[in-house]
């Protein structure tokens, strides 16, 4: 049965802020981005050559090369205010492997040209004149890159083996336990408009716009796969049968399951964890999720930051790649969802007097409320993950849980173009990455909650494990 689909009316980010919350916005974003780093001393500002991070004084002047770019230069026609900053800042421009190379300004001149930057931004919209449509979609989209980008330094904190960030958002209304939250939940078939509805102010060009797609019905996960499902898988010998692999994961998976890192890494490593000094070695075959490990006494560990813990099994499965939810599904008899089925099961509501929908299309899992700390492990207020059963005030209608927030969800399909596709200003953000990438959904612990819904498509590489990233199943 068709529904006709209304769009939600959202709030925070998703409708156009006034001047004065926009600047309180980008002055949060820009001091969560410093506390990230706040910490670490110029060896660690520079960090190892690695294919999957970047070196943390190159991101936060990138950060602020993007804002300066897109907002002073773009939108206000000023002249650059770094002689040489595209060449230093410049993503498109800059290869990665050369980014350790470049001549760098010091962390102090670093943080004097983001001061500048913001600075001379806001100081256009301080004064409260309304935006424009211009001027709100490019503001925008650097506060957008500033918080996505505060992630990545997350994350490359973990990689690297560097403390956990001391954020004053972390631990704030944190639920504790929550334990599992098993079985699945019958999603109907139907007719759905998936993607982004134009009465949302900003939405990237990946997500336009809302197309109807027709599904059959199916099962879904209420929750994604616990550390306690996947260990089951990996002491099974999950990881030594090739006939639960793809060709190109098992190929993948003998390599050591990460691109060759630098040899200098293990001695950086080793220096850096002062209570667990064992790194995995990236060149052996991999038999475990990249941070497990066994203890002296045959019990399971997790590294989260620089710490070795417990492992908790009702915690998400987490650091997994596609290739490895692929062929726990495989292991299980599962599959993974479709980037439409997840996004109905995240979206829709049942039509209680036939088959299909209901007309109301949802821009949250839980409603179209903005997120609140009782629906979602959003915003850095856990310092981490939390059990898959936590936080049952955001189940979506059909009753499944943390689609939004927690972890990023792996999705089967390839990352590729809605129909009737077409770039934004920002070029490079979709277009150069279709089809050599996964989707992933819903967020994680780590998002900013004026980021992420619904419709939001992230997209990595199948073989990345250094992000936040698990996966749910659906039932054949």
């Amino acid at each position: 049965m068709k529904a006709q689909v209304e769009p939600a009316t959202p709030g925070g980010m998703g409708r156009m802020m006034k001047p004065c919350e926009l600047v309180r916005v980008m002055r949060e974003f820009r001091a969560r981005t410093l506390a990230l780093v706040a910490d670490l001393d110029d060896r660690q500002m520079i960090g190892p050559r690695l294919a999957i991070v970047n070196p943390p004084l190159w991101e936060i002047g990138h950060v602020a090369w993007f804002q300066e770019f897109w907002i002073l230069r773009h939108l206000r026609k000023q002249r650059p205010l770094l002689a040489n900053g595209d060449q230093l800042y410049n993503s498109t421009d800059v290869a990665h492997d050369t980014r350790w190379e470049l001549l760098l300004p010091s962390r102090a001149d670093t943080l004097r040209y983001m001061d500048e930057v913001i600075d001379r931004c806001i100081e256009r919209i301080d004064h409260g004149t309304e935006l424009s449509p211009d001027e709100f979609y490019f503001y925008s989209l650097a506060t957008f890159h500033e918080g996505m980008h505060a992630e990545a330094v997350a994350y490359t904190r973990q990689t690297l083996g560097y403390p956990p960030p001391s954020l004053n958002e972390q631990k704030i209304d944190t639920p504790s336990g929550g334990g599992s939250c098993p079985g699945d939940v019958e999603i109907p078939g139907g007719s759905f408009m998936v993607g982004a509805t134009p009465d949302f102010p900003f939405v990237f060009d990946n997500e336009k716009w809302a197309h109807e797609v027709e599904v059959q019905p199916f099962r879904i996960a209420r929750a994604p796969v616990t550390n306690g499902e996947f260990l089951a898988f990996v002491e099974d010998g999950g990881y030594r049968r090739d006939h639960f692999w793809s060709a190109d994961g098992w190929r993948w998976l003998e390599t050591g399951g990460a691109p060759q890192l630098e040899k200098s890494f293990e001695k950086f490593f080793n220096r850096t964890m002062n209570e667990a000094p064992e790194v995995q070695d990236f060149t052996e075959r991999l038999d475990h999720p990249v941070y497990w490990r066994r203890d002296g006494n045959g019990h399971w560990q997790q590294r989260v930051y620089n710490r070795y813990l417990p492992l908790n099994e009702n915690l998400p499965v987490v650091h997994v790649s596609w290739y490895e939810a692929q062929a726990y599904c495989n292991w299980a008899g599962r599959r993974l969802p479709a980037e439409a089925e997840w996004e109905i099961a995240a979206s829709a509501e049942p039509n209680s007097a036939r088959d299909g929908y209901a007309g109301h299309r949802r821009h949250f899992p839980w409603g179209d409320e903005q997120p609140a700390p009782k629906h979602a492990n959003l915003d850095w207020r856990s310092g981490g993950l939390v059990e898959v059963g936590a936080h049952p005030a955001g189940d979506s209608a059909f009753g499944c849980r943390q689609m939004i927030g927690n972890l990023w969800e792996w999705i089967a399909d390839d990352f590729l173009p809605y129909p009737g596709f077409t770039m934004d200003p920002y070029k490079e953000y979709s277009k150069p990455w279709f089809g050599t990438h996964k989707v992933l959904r819903g967020g994680c612990w780590a998002t900013s909650s004026l980021l992420i819904r619904n419709t939001w498509r992230n997209f990595y590489t199948p073989d990345r494990r250094d992000v936040w990233a698990g996966f749910r199943t659906c039932a054949r």
